[in-house]
């Protein structure tokens, strides 16, 4: 007779298989740890998308001197969402404020390599989340601009 550890081990390794599968080893990866999950500290700057799945990604960027000093995400979504956020995150990381404007939902799924076709759309959803953050950033500067102006 198996054991209740055996199926579960057995279930266990099966799903695994499946999500390398559909993911490849990095999304694999990037899913069991992503890179830039939570909001950085120092964040001055966020943005959000809510996708017609019902998934939202929140971008958060820490920005100084139009530099993005940091990035964090979060979502609420499935894992193709929590990998998209965290590479759109990662993408933007380090990057001047105009060089992430120009981050798409193409770039974060060639970052990340893999999707499944029915969660492409996840990438979109990042930069779209990514661009909101940076809306914020732009609307925020040209506001004190204006004032000081």
């Amino acid at each position: 007779m198996t054991s209740f550890d055996d199926i579960v081990d057995e279930l266990q390794s099966k799903i695994t298989e499946e999500t390398i599968d559909a993911y490849g080893q990095a999304g694999y990866d990037r899913w069991r740890n992503p890179p830039h999950r939570g909001k950085p500290e120092k964040t001055n700057y966020q943005g959000e998308s809510t996708g017609g799945c019902g998934d939202t990604i929140w971008i958060f960027l820490h920005i100084e001197d139009d530099r993005v000093v940091d990035a964090g995400f979060g979502t609420d979504g499935c894992g193709s969402s929590t990998i998209s956020a965290s590479m759109a995150a990662e993408l933007a990381a380090g990057k001047t404020c105009d060089e992430a404007a120009e981050i798409t939902g193409e770039m974060v799924l060639n970052g990340l390599g893999k999707l499944p076709d029915e969660d492409q759309h996840c990438a979109w959803l990042a930069a779209t989340a990514l661009h909101e953050a940076l809306g914020d950033y732009y609307n925020k500067t040209a506001k004190q601009v204006h004032k000081e102006g």
